[in-house]
């Protein structure tokens, strides 16, 4: 399961994030408004907001910001209602890509999504076609420091319901099912870990690597386009990025 490349994906999202927080922040006020209306504005009762709430948080999204939006998702400010779409479908020779939307307008993100595809060598599927290919995970990345102990670390994960744990060049990966993950994150954090990323993923079962170079720039420009896009929230693919 470890070792899919993940370190380069989240460094490069990083320095997105950094020179995009505007963005970021409305993405996951958008992951905010769906957890409110789904379960209500109280995050101890309502896991999807919890896990929303310490996202917001590890992307420093200021608190008043973070109040604001489960206000506004109550009722108690107004504002757009989101759903979640999920789209699926594949790019440059066959490339399986997922990319998950929350959006106040069906059709224009239809609209857009199959735009993209369409115009850099890939096409919309069906629901289902290529999820199959993919395990949902809980993630949580951890940069190594001379101050974390490798064996502590692994143990503290394991304990807390980790399925696996990995050293990778520059970091730690901890896996853990979809269902565990608010448990052993929580559990890392009241020990004093900080992470570089946490957030429960679309993880590839298999890789495809891209040969022809038409192919790799389509496919590069189709991801960025994506997560550009302000209704998508995720963009996961089997993609055997090239190592920046």
């Amino acid at each position: 399961m470890a070792g899919h490349s993940k370190w380069a994906n989240i460094k490069h999202k990083k320095e997105k994030t950094d020179a995009q927080k505007g963005k970021i922040f409305t993405k996951i006020g958008r992951e905010i408004a769906v957890a409110v209306k789904e379960g209500g504005p109280d995050p101890a009762s309502n896991s999807k907001l919890k896990d929303a709430i310490a996202k917001a948080k590890a992307n420093n999204m200021p608190n008043d910001t973070i109040e604001r939006s489960i206000k506004k998702a109550s009722g108690e400010l107004g504002g757009a209602n989101y759903e979640e779409i999920v789209y699926e479908g594949y790019g440059p020779s066959g490339v399986a890509v997922i990319v998950e939307t929350m959006t106040d307008n069906k059709n224009r993100t239809a609209g857009e999504m199959r735009h993209l595809f369409d115009k850099y060598g890939g096409n919309l599927g069906t629901t289902g076609c290529v999820s199959f290919m993919f395990d949902k995970k809980g993630v949580i990345i951890i940069e190594k420091a001379d101050n974390i102990d490798e064996d502590e670390l692994m143990m503290e994960a394991l304990e807390a319901g980790a399925e696996d744990f990995s050293a990778e060049d520059g970091y730690y990966e901890i896996l853990t099912a979809p269902d565990d993950f608010s448990q052993v994150r929580d559990t890392l954090e009241m020990k004093g870990f900080t992470f570089a990323s946490a957030s429960i993923e679309m993880i590839p079962q298999t890789m495809t690597a891209l040969e022809s170079e038409d192919d790799i720039k389509k496919m590069q420009k189709l991801i960025e386009l994506l997560e550009d896009n302000d209704d998508v929230q995720n963009v996961y693919h089997n993609w055997n990025m090239p190592e920046e």
